[in-house]
């Protein structure tokens, strides 16, 4: 069974929850002014996965026989024949249950915008097969992750810093434009649809750029805006330069360095902007 479970979770990339989970947490540090009560972490930590997971697991269902054709994917656990389908999709009704719940724990408002923030998360799956905007609708998705925080604690969206998720979309978006580069030409015979696929790789890239400079600058103004010190911008710092570096290690004609660009740089700009704003606000005069 441990097996099994191992399976799963290496299937949907649980160790990946570090692109969203400080998001979440930022959010709901910044409705606190601080860390929020135990039982709040605790809810919101145990939404986060639920939604992941639930999210990852419907997108490997529904984009298993495309995984199966393309070589880079094929040993994946669904077209591999590790789990089976409905193991699979007793994991996503699981996970979605739990975010559910989760979300009632909290509040009344937790709830109510739950069914629209899964829902983004499990329509992106399916936004390649008609639109190249596919990467925005995945940032818009993750987007709700600080959104959802900041509810958590607040229990209302007022005074919400929408900079932070237009930030975090952007982000999303960009990095999501460039590891589609692995897959542009398998895309584009299948007949999907992703930037690199449509513009190619090039403009793929350049595309990243300006999205990335975006969310740099939404970055800064969330910082501006909430009135945090200069810890903050200690994490911008951090995240200025592990943004320039992704761009670096990467180019349209060399992507053998891809997975670091996309893993480890963007999980250390989730966790550098997280803790800079938990600096921030503990040494808040």
């Amino acid at each position: 069974m441990w097996r099994k479970i191992s399976t799963l979770l290496e299937m949907i990339k649980f160790k990946h929850t570090v692109f969203a989970m400080p998001f979440a947490l930022m959010g709901a540090f910044l409705a606190g002014g601080g860390v929020p009560g135990l039982s709040v972490f605790f809810w919101v930590v145990l939404a986060m996965v639920g939604a992941r997971t639930s999210a990852m697991g419907f997108n490997r269902i529904v984009d298993r026989r495309f995984d199966a054709a393309n070589p880079r994917t094929a040993d994946r656990a669904l077209p591999a024949g590790t789990v089976t389908l409905v193991e699979s999709w007793l994991m996503v009704v699981l996970a979605a249950a739990l975010f559910f719940f989760a979300c009632y724990m909290l509040n009344p408002l937790a709830l109510a915008l739950a069914p629209l923030a899964l829902g983004l998360t499990l329509f992106y799956s399916l936004t390649k097969r008609f639109t190249w905007l596919c990467h925005v609708v995945l940032g818009v998705a993750l987007a709700f992750s600080p959104l959802g925080g900041w509810v958590a604690v607040a229990a209302t969206l007022e005074g919400y810093p929408w900079v932070l998720s237009l930030g975090v979309l952007f982000w999303v978006a960009g990095f999501d434009c460039i590891y589609a580069c692995l897959d542009a030409d398998f895309d584009r015979q299948a007949g999907l649809y992703s930037m690199p696929a449509i513009f190619g790789r090039k403009n793929g890239f350049r595309i990243a750029v300006a999205f990335h400079i975006l969310a740099f600058l939404l970055f800064t103004l969330t910082g501006i805006l909430s009135g945090l010190n200069a810890w903050y911008y200690l994490g911008i710092g951090i995240t200025a330069l592990a943004l320039v570096y992704q761009h670096l290690i990467v180019a349209p004609q060399d992507l053998s360095r891809i997975r670091q660009s996309f893993f480890s740089m963007n999980g250390l700009i989730a966790l550098a902007l997280f803790f800079a704003t938990w600096l921030a606000l503990a040494t808040a005069s």
